[in-house]
């Protein structure tokens, strides 16, 4: 097993961790991002070997709008800083995976504002589109041509210059929106001076394992599932996630999809159900079913915040922690308790990132599946009703290892709105 087979990944947003300003001012450098390093022996704690870190280069606001791919942004503070971060995750046995915005740039860019200032006469002219059309209606976002081969060459430099400096992958932002074949160029490049770099595409929806072919990506985020999840739970309806894992599976058979029950750019799962006592079992699932996972900070705590779409809409999903984690609301309550006790479940269980699920009893409230990599499975159990559930499952002498359910030597009762995990 590759190292990404081991990866749990802790998923940070830097500049609203840290309390940034929205913008970028005159004010003096602050050296900010000492603070997420002092989280990381909770990420530790939880379980998680992967810090997953949203942009930190330096841009005009929210991290997406990047003006110097080679430089931090000044509101986390300088390249010593970052260094420091890096190099004690690394001691520590942390990986670390940047965030790479390299389908648009902000109107900053240097390249962009010499074209903008000196139009056909500028040697960048060629860098974006001759209509320089922004991004999906973002007029601070100017879209790169990615049919220019110094574009490729840009984004392979910059890569592989932050590989060089210690971290050990790139997600890549909005990769749906650039065309397979320019990143099938970077990512060669890259594989044959990084073999062991995990890269993944931030895709939407469409034929994940067909573009993962076209790319070189090594995964792609799966919102798939993460829909699928939450709205089978908020629906009542199991019928839904059964599907979305049927289509799971068909993708484990090509690569190993990310999986997540949150991000920077989606509601908090707290807030998107509409009963709380299913949140565990939106954890279960996603530590149960195959994929590389990661939690989203804050989750563990049962954050809550809705994403809106407006000016400053992201704001409540991107909040500012405190400086330790034991000042934070939800330190060492049930739910953070139980994100230790499934990660480690899972960390007990390697074999889970590429294991295949089977449905075994399926109804709009009560779904018990098997999963298992060659010799290796687990059965889970899950209740939505307000009343005892029966569900079925292989023969087999089933024992607890997770959650309250009664097992049977081909089934299993499962206690109202609960959910169990056992072993043969």
């Amino acid at each position: 097993m590759r190292w990404p087979d081991h990866a749990i990944w802790w998923h940070v947003y830097p500049l609203g961790f840290v309390g940034a300003e929205r913008e970028v001012t005159s004010a003096p450098r602050e050296a900010r991002l000492g603070r997420v390093t002092g989280w990381l022996d909770h990420l530790l704690g939880l379980g998680c070997n992967g810090l997953a870190l949203g942009p930190v280069f330096a841009s005009e606001t929210h991290g997406y709008d990047t003006v110097d791919h080679y430089r931090v942004d000044p509101r986390l503070g300088g390249e010593d800083d970052l260094q420091r971060l890096i190099d004690e995750a690394s001691q520590k046995g942390v990986r670390i995976l940047f965030d790479g915005v390299f389908n648009h740039v902000g109107r900053s860019f240097p390249p962009f504002a010499d074209v903008a200032a000196r139009g056909d006469a500028s040697p960048y002219r060629t860098w974006f589109h001759p209509d320089l059309r922004t991004f999906e209606g973002h007029d601070r976002l100017v879209t790169l041509n990615h049919a220019e081969p110094e574009v490729a060459d840009y984004v392979t430099d910059v890569m592989a210059h932050w590989l060089e400096r210690g971290i050990d992958g790139w997600r890549l932002d909005a990769a749906y929106a650039v065309p397979p074949e320019f990143w099938r160029t970077v990512t060669d490049r890259l594989r044959a001076r990084f073999p062991e770099a995990w890269l993944v595409g931030e895709v939407i929806h469409g034929d994940y394992a067909r573009l993962v072919e076209r790319t070189g990506f090594d995964s792609v985020t799966q919102y798939e599932l993460w829909k699928a999840i939450w709205s089978s739970l908020n629906d009542r309806n199991f019928y839904e996630l059964a599907h979305a894992l049927d289509r799971h599976d068909g993708m484990l058979d090509t690569f190993v999809p990310q999986t997540f029950l949150g991000n920077h750019d989606v509601t908090r799962l707290a807030s998107r159900l509409g009963d709380g006592r299913f949140l565990a079992h939106a954890l279960v699932i996603l530590l149960t079913v195959g994929g590389v996972p990661s939690i989203y900070a804050g989750d563990e705590f049962a954050f809550q915040g809705v994403k809106e779409e407006r000016e400053g809409g992201d704001d409540a999903i991107r909040p500012e922690f405190a400086e330790r984690p034991d000042e934070t609301a939800g330190h060492g309550e049930p739910y953070h308790r139980l994100h230790q006790e499934l990660i480690g479940l899972r960390r007990r269980h390697p074999w889970l990132v590429r294991a295949h699920s089977t449905t075994e009893t399926l109804t709009n409230t009560a779904f018990s599946y098997t999963v298992g990599y060659g010799e290796e499975r687990l059965a889970v159990v899950l209740n939505l009703d307000d009343e005892p559930a029966q569900v079925n499952l292989p023969a087999a002498h089933w024992t607890t290892i997770a959650g309250q359910a009664v097992f049977a030597d081909d089934g299993a009762t499962v206690p109202p709105t609960g959910w169990a995990i056992a072993r043969p």
